[in-house]
């Protein structure tokens, strides 16, 4: 049968969802927007893609929605560094000019400048 042969769908052609544009890049320097600590972005997920429980521990009135763009973080705050994983309505830029102390940084990045961490070429793809 050809394309043009074939029967109609019935209903209305499914609605695709929303497109979400990823704000910030790897490298980047971001501050959480209601949390005191800031980050480098190391990895972007284009949706949400960690567990359901980890979902649901966040308190359902600042529950940011799985459907935008979301940044694991090489973080630090005033009493230690760690891994966190943020979405992108929780982000802004940095705007302290000052590099992260992260002590994962030097095995993915090279030189800190300009408010931004250059991936290692091994890292590129």
């Amino acid at each position: 049968m050809a394309p043009s042969e074939l029967p109609a769908a019935d209903g209305p052609a499914p609605i695709a969802p929303p497109v979400s544009h990823a704000r910030f890049a790897i490298g980047d320097v971001v501050r959480h927007r209601m949390f005191d600590f800031r980050g480098v972005i190391f990895d972007v997920d284009p949706v949400f893609a960690n567990s359901e429980e980890w979902y649901d521990a966040i308190p359902e009135h600042i529950r940011p929605r799985k459907d935008q763009p979301f940044y694991h973080l090489l973080a630090e705050n005033m009493e230690s560094s760690y891994v966190a994983y943020v979405s992108q309505q929780n982000l802004i830029p940095d705007d302290t000019d000052e590099p992260v102390d992260h002590p994962a940084i030097s095995g993915l990045f090279t030189e800190y400048a300009d408010g931004r961490y250059a991936l290692k070429r091994e890292h590129r793809h």
